[in-house]
């Protein structure tokens, strides 16, 4: 039997921005989730030894970068990438997380501020995280210093660009160390909408809502990334849709059991497995989408973050 909800994460879960999407429109998602954040001003964040803001390479041009580091010697380099469906989030939103990943893994993170739909709509968010990543590759030196212990990190719509970026990397001949992927967006075909390809993931109607994150949010997400709805079943939309996963870096891949999204990240762990690749799933139990962000509140989520985040630093410490 499932753990059942987290008290303390039920009590957040009203509080939880972009649970409507019946009115929501791009910007009131940005602004929402940018006042959450701003909510948490009193809580002094994470400390790290220094915060930067640099530029990265994009798909179309130069991009915002925050540069997050503990320590001056030699480390593992982390491209990380933000959730909030594409939409939304922004290097701000997600600095707390960033922190959190540099200080428990000694890796220098590099978050990344991808272009966002509707005004760049896919393929742009997934050519600038991988352009991100290879610029990064290339620079390494100013980083960490070390290309054998270089990954990919992101939450949500960013582990769903993680997944995809560690699945380029693999055919341009970047070879990553690991890649952590955060309740991840893996299989889009269908756009959430789709009853028949809902059917393939219970979650999809178990937690349908209730649960911060809803189905018909992520149909809304899909509607704005997407131009095109047949663009669903390219492998860089859904990374569970590639034809190969062989090879890819070993992954770190976390789930919430109360997340319509939690079988296709599971599904994506097992693709992962069945290709031979290195598998870690923390299935968070008692938990929802979100989780990694509540560790302030909920010792339940603090404590499944810190072991994935723990798993990841074992992989980059191990070297591609």
């Amino acid at each position: 039997m499932a753990a059942p909800l987290d008290p303390v994460i039920a009590e957040i879960i009203p509080l939880m921005p972009m649970r409507d999407p019946t009115v929501m429109t791009p910007q009131s998602a940005r602004d929402s989730l940018r006042a959450l954040a701003a909510s948490r001003a009193a809580i002094p964040p994470p400390v790290v030894d220094s915060v930067v803001d640099i530029k990265v390479k994009g798909g179309a041009g130069p991009l915002p970068a925050r540069v997050y580091r503990v320590g001056t010697t030699s480390a593992p380099t982390v491209v990380f990438f933000h959730g909030g469906g594409w939409v939304a989030g922004d290097l701000d939103t997600h600095d707390r997380q960033a922190r959190n990943l540099a200080i428990e893994t000694g890796a220098v993170v590099v978050s990344v501020d991808y272009r966002r739909p509707p005004e760049t709509r896919f393929p742009g968010a997934f050519e600038d995280a991988f352009a991100a990543v290879s610029d990064v590759f290339n620079r390494v030196a100013e980083f960490g210093g070390d290309a054998k212990r270089l990954g990919v990190a992101g939450d949500s719509a960013g582990g769903n660009l993680a997944a995809t970026t560690a699945i380029a990397c693999r055919d341009a001949g970047i070879k990553l160390a690991a890649q952590l992927l955060v309740y991840p967006i893996t299989d889009v075909l269908g756009g959430y909408a789709d009853a028949r390809e809902n059917a393939r993931y219970p979650s999809r109607a178990e937690n349908a809502e209730g649960y911060f994150l809803t189905r018909a949010t992520m149909e809304w997400f899909c509607g704005h990334y997407l131009a095109d709805p047949g663009h669903a079943s390219d492998w860089r939309v859904s990374p569970l849709r590639a034809t190969s996963l062989a090879g890819v870096a070993p992954a770190v891949v976390t789930t919430a059991w109360f997340d319509p999204l939690r079988d296709e990240g599971a599904a994506y762990a097992r693709a992962l497995e069945a290709a031979g690749v290195r598998v870690k799933h923390h299935e968070g139990p008692g938990l929802i989408h979100g989780y990694f962000g509540m560790g302030d509140a909920s010792d339940v989520a603090r404590a499944e973050a810190q072991a994935a985040r723990a798993d990841f630093k074992a992989l980059l410490m191990r070297g591609a």
